[in-house]
């Protein structure tokens, strides 16, 4: 496995060591003390979810203002592009954003921490997206910020989405711009 630092400090790349061969592949997709000895990070992961979304669908940008969640993500099947945001007011890059492409073909996974948005475009007919967290989803506690505030500035790659609109859920429709959000000290 290689951890690849981005440009925010906290955010990592994980790339998995692929064993393939006429007849596959196998890969281990997680390791607790592989990666923390890798990443020196050493939160539990207490729960794993799994989507399915169509090409266009843009799911965030989610985050909880109190039971933060680390999410370590990847993709399964098809590809997505996917995207943290650094809420930490005290953080240099506050504000700033990274994005990867995730896929089932480049099988690296993004290791997203407590006090970050988080969000992605399916990029693919449709992907299958797992998370592994380090806290419980609390609807109570969830945020979102819109995914197309200025101030941000993500460049989305929607080229390949129907009229270059995504596919949002209500919710995502009513976020928040950055400077009306509630962000991490």
């Amino acid at each position: 496995m290689k951890v690849l630092p981005t440009p925010i400090e906290g955010l990592l790349v994980v790339e998995p060591t692929v064993f393939g061969d006429h007849r596959g592949f196998f890969y281990e997709s997680f390791n607790a003390q592989r990666f923390a000895d890798l990443t020196g990070v050493q939160l539990p992961f207490v729960q794993d979810n799994h989507s399915r979304s169509a090409r266009g669908v843009l799911r965030g940008l989610h985050y909880q203002i109190r039971q933060p969640q680390g999410k370590l993500v990847r993709v399964t099947s098809g590809s997505v592009f996917d995207v943290a945001v650094d809420l930490r007011k005290s953080s240099a890059t506050f504000g700033q954003w990274y994005g990867i492409e995730l896929s089932a073909d480049n099988r690296r996974q993004f290791w997203v921490p407590p006090g970050f948005a988080h969000g992605f475009v399916v990029t693919s007919d449709f992907a299958e997206f797992l998370y592994k967290t380090t806290d419980y989803y609390a609807p109570e506690h969830e945020r979102a910020i819109l995914w197309n505030d200025p101030a941000i500035g993500i460049d989305w790659p929607l080229g390949e989405v129907p009229d270059g609109q995504p596919l949002l859920s209500g919710k995502d429709q009513q976020a928040l711009l950055l400077a009306d959000a509630e962000v991490f000290a």
